[in-house]
């Protein structure tokens, strides 16, 4: 969430050994910066003074040290997902719950990673340690990150090791989800209470990655031979729809606003999770009539009427989880501009890759002349976009125009006037 688009680290020993221990050491080979390498800015992290930290309901970057908090009451102790943790990260909790008792008010989820993650925590006694104590073990995945199962009392604190604590992403509208380390989640478990793990009356327990996992490859899959492949029938059941087919960018872009929204909005608040809703994540027609849900419970609707639309928006507009859906969904419904701050950038790409026309404002102050129902219009979109990095836009009922940029590359230009990846995608296809 802090906004990196890359991050490298040094394939040391360490990342050799984890390698080796999956079967792929052949895989690894020596990544260090050169010798002469320089940086623009360098930050100093001395370990020796890190303490645990958690964020706070309900965003990832609410962070306060745990001890400033520690004493309040929860309901729930998350442990997992398909994000993180790994082994140890499980194991370590075992090893912190083994012969004790979760507390009589809290709800100790364990959500593991991967079924090898589980099958290792099971040969290794980490799992009986876990359900001995009063965890309660659900299916591998995602799972309660995204709202599906694991989903909290209303208005009572969850501590999890989750990735996101977006409102509502947990199941429960008016969640309290914080973020914190297996650590504290399994500290926090035993008390029933925010608890600074280093505060607990045992020794801290140490664990170190197996080095010979169990590694049972007899259920994966090979991919089958392309010719093969070809052959293959999709069966696609009554609730599996096929995606829709995306229009290019027209000569003149003409959309109304019909929705205005702040800063910070989330995918989750695009397109939000759930089980009400992910059931249906293979059928954008019918998940597409809960896009902007929290928000705006009548968008979707008047979307569909309307047809092709503009939304206005903040700074980080798309922030959180990388889905698709919540650009594809309300691509669906006629979405074809979006005019913001800023962007997430995950999901300006997002938008881009669906034909979505993500556009900024060159002056900030625009953004408060723009209300729903305006009416905005793009003359030649394709051509604006190839000749530079600025974008007429025409507020048509009041005779007004106002500057935007754009950011995208010389692929990306390609991608969003022929109306997104997929298309891109197959004409590429066809010129080779």
């Amino acid at each position: 969430e802090l906004g990196a688009t890359s991050t490298v680290f040094p394939a040391d020993g360490e990342v050799r050994r984890y390698l080796r221990s999956q079967g792929r050491e052949d895989d690894w080979s020596e990544l260090l910066p050169d010798r002469d390498a320089s940086y623009d800015v360098e930050d100093e992290i001395d370990l020796a003074q890190l303490e645990p930290l958690i964020a706070l309901p309900s965003s990832p970057d609410k962070v306060v040290p745990v001890r400033e908090v520690a004493g309040r009451p929860i309901y729930q102790a998350y442990i997992g997902s398909s994000a993180n943790p790994g082994y140890r990260d499980f194991a370590i909790a075992a090893e912190m719950v083994k012969g004790k008792r979760i507390d009589e008010h809290v709800s100790f989820d364990v959500n593991p990673t991967s079924r090898q993650i589980l099958e290792n925590l099971a040969r290794d006694g980490h799992l009986l340690s876990l359900l001995h104590a009063g965890a309660r073990l659900h299916q591998a995945g995602c799972g309660g990150c995204i709202g599906m199962g694991q989903a909290p009392a209303s208005g009572r604190l969850s501590l999890r090791t989750v990735p996101r604590n977006f409102p509502g992403r947990s199941g429960t509208e008016d969640d309290q989800v914080c973020l914190v380390s297996p650590e504290t989640a399994a500290a926090s478990a035993l008390r029933g209470e925010i608890t600074d793990p280093r505060s607990l009356d045992f020794p801290y327990p140490h664990v170190a990655e197996p080095e010979q996992p169990l590694l049972n490859r007899d259920l994966l899959l090979a991919p089958l031979p392309a010719e093969e492949a070809r052959g293959v029938l999709l069966v696609k059941g009554k609730n599996i729809a096929a995606l829709p087919e995306l229009e290019s960018l027209p000569e003149v872009l003409e959309a109304p606003v019909l929705l205005r929204v702040g800063d910070h909005i989330s995918t989750d608040e695009i397109m939000p999770a759930g089980a009400k809703v992910l059931p249906f994540r293979s059928n954008i027609p019918k998940i597409s009539e809960f896009v902007f849900h929290a928000i705006d419970a009548g968008y979707a609707s008047r979307a569909r009427q309307q047809g092709d639309h503009a939304i206005i928006a903040g700074h980080n507009y798309g922030q959180g989880s990388s889905r698709e859906h919540a650009a594809l969904a309300p691509r669906y419904l006629g979405l074809r501009l979006v005019i913001a701050k800023s962007f997430a950038r995950i999901h300006w790409q997002n938008l881009i890759n669906f034909g979505v026309l993500p556009l900024v404002f060159s002056d900030e102050l625009q953004y408060d002349q723009l209300v729903s129902d305006c009416l905005l219009k793009i003359e030649q979109p394709a051509e604006q976009l190839q000749a530079g990095k600025t974008v007429v836009v025409q507020n048509v009922r009041e005779e007004k125009s106002f500057e935007t940029r754009h950011q995208l590359s010389d692929r990306q230009l390609e991608v969003a006037v022929v109306g997104g990846l997929i298309n891109w995608t197959k004409r590429q296809q066809m010129r080779g």
